[in-house]
């Protein structure tokens, strides 16, 4: 079976990374497959990712960690390897609207999202779905009302560790998340933000967007961090609106570019294609 690694790391800029990156791979009988870098000149830092894959029988994963944890430290980066084989679980919460957790469900069975989905958690009643396919996925409904937003989220953090989670996407999930929560899922929380942050904030966007007459519409998904709506953006895009358009084509335009945006930005984190750079994100492309 053909075996790869993804190598991903940041670190201060300096001369040699690149190079000892690529001796560490070539001593160790690894082959590059596709390498990407972005040195970033206002921050001073480098960004690299590595897919490659090892010529030799004797390589392991555990092994190439122990032999690049020492050029990792002569250059103080921050890093991860993995084995791409290895499947993230990944958590989806939802609440009455599902287009986005449709969509995820349909690219997760076809193969296009190589994930494996620790369970759906919901705030509406199983029944709110009855037209979409939970088959083999465990279903959670957990209710919240302001009262019991505390206890609720500690059952979900629970559920978070004994699933063994890896990634919480927001699908649509209409709670916000507690600063101590937010701050547990720091990089491996993913939302989709139902505009062009900052624009049409909070209840009906797309509503707001109409009455000011916009030309374009579009979705952010990014981070989940304490500032509300503020994390670290991973993907965007848009949509052309006309004079024509109603406040409900809007709404029906804006829940297509929901799902592809936020179906990109997940697809980016599994594949390690996502770093965090302060407030921003380096993406490497596809």
């Amino acid at each position: 079976m053909h075996t790869e690694f993804a190598l991903t790391l940041s670190c201060p800029d300096r001369p040699g990374i690149v190079a000892a990156v690529a001796t560490f791979l070539f001593e160790n009988r690894c082959n590059i497959l596709d390498a990407q870098q972005f040195d970033d000149l206002e921050s001073g830092r480098f960004f690299m990712r590595v897919l490659f894959a090892p010529t030799g029988e004797d390589a392991s994963l555990d092994g190439l960690k122990e032999g690049f944890a020492k050029v990792a430290d002569s250059f103080g980066m921050t890093w991860t390897l993995r084995d791409r084989s290895e499947r993230r679980r990944v958590m989806i919460l939802v609440s009455r609207f599902d287009h986005c957790l449709a969509d995820l469900l349909y690219r997760w069975r076809s193969g296009e999202l190589q994930m494996d989905i620790s369970a759906i958690v919901a705030n509406h009643p199983i029944e709110t779905y009855a037209h979409l396919d939970f088959r083999g996925i465990p279903f959670h409904y957990l209710p919240v009302t302001r009262e019991t937003k505390l206890e609720q989220e500690a059952e979900l953090w629970k559920l978070i560790q004994s699933t063994k989670t890896d990634l919480v996407v927001l699908a649509r999930y209409m709670q916000v998340l507690s600063d101590g929560l937010a701050a547990k899922l720091t990089g491996r929380c993913i939302n989709i933000h139902h505009s062009f942050l900052p624009s049409f904030k909070g209840a009906k966007p797309y509503h707001q967007a109409h009455m000011r007459g916009v030309k374009l519409i579009g979705a952010t998904a990014h981070y989940v961090t304490s500032d509300l709506d503020e994390g670290p953006i991973i993907e965007q895009d848009v949509e052309r609106i006309t004079h024509s358009d109603g406040a409900e084509d809007l709404v029906r335009k804006g829940r297509d570019i929901e799902r592809r945006v936020l179906a990109r930005a997940v697809r980016y984190h599994l594949e390690d294609r996502v770093m965090l750079n302060g407030r921003k994100t380096v993406v490497f492309s596809a």
